[in-house]
């Protein structure tokens, strides 16, 4: 049973590490919500992109190990040196939730370019498979955002899919530049307004509209970020939902 409109979980949260390793790592409570937006099928379909970091085979283990005994019937999509499905628009109508990994969000838009598989995540979006990830896999729904793409100086990325036509910042608390940036950004208009996350928060879109913030922390939040009348930007606190 897919979702019942279409959906993105955009968040700078996801996995939680056990501690035993830097690829051991445990599904959060957001994957939960995940697949309860996917309408809570007994053996969900989840499917791993890690185009951002290059398809990197450390992480497209940890993806399986942390559903290992589990319910869920893990799939990983890598694109490097070939796509390892043979038909990757099948394969992803086929989910119940994809699950885009974080990286590089540039390098991540120009390979999906090549690939096609912007319009196959249109198609996936409307046919309501849950569409979701974290920091570049949250970016890249939106209209655009900042990035550390390009070297340690954040820059705008102002191609991303835009099935949502806001811009979207990740990582607001936890990294200085972030929040400057982002607002220095929408001021100027590089960036149209949209949604900002603390580490720990998502953003649940059905349509192209927010409809909740949720929190897997105490004392994170989620932002709007919009261009005043003055032509400086406005950050209104959005009030995030805590998951168990």
């Amino acid at each position: 049973m897919p979702a019942a409109a279409p959906t993105i979980l955009a968040t700078s949260m996801g996995f939680h590490a056990r501690g035993r390793g830097p690829y051991d790592a445990a599904p959060g409570p957001v994957v939960d919500l995940a697949v309860e937006l996917a309408g809570s099928p007994e053996q969900p379909r989840i499917t791993y992109l890690g185009t951002a970091t290059g398809d990197d085979p450390a992480r497209v283990a940890s993806f399986y190990g942390a559903f290992a005994g589990s319910a869920v019937r893990a799939s990983h999509l890598s694109l490097f040196p070939m796509p390892t499905v043979a038909d990757v628009r099948a394969h992803l109508l086929a989910q119940d939730v994809v699950w885009v990994g974080g990286g590089s969000v540039a390098a991540l838009l120009a390979v999906w370019r090549v690939h096609g598989l912007d319009e196959v995540f249109r198609e996936a979006w409307q046919a309501r498979v849950v569409l979701a990830g974290v920091s570049a896999g949250s970016l890249c729904w939106h209209a655009g955002g900042t990035t550390d793409s390009f070297g340690p100086d954040l820059r705008p990325v102002t191609n991303g899919l835009a099935l949502l036509p806001h811009s979207n910042g990740v990582h607001h608390d936890s990294e200085p530049q972030r929040r400057p940036a982002y607002h220095r950004l929408v001021a100027e208009g590089v960036l149209p307004a949209g949604y900002a996350t603390d580490d720990g928060v998502g953003l649940v879109y059905r349509g192209t509209e927010l409809v909740e913030a949720v929190s897997d922390r105490p004392g994170a939040s989620a932002y709007r970020v919009e261009r005043g009348s003055d032509g400086q930007a406005v950050e209104t606190p959005v009030r995030p939902r805590r998951l168990a």
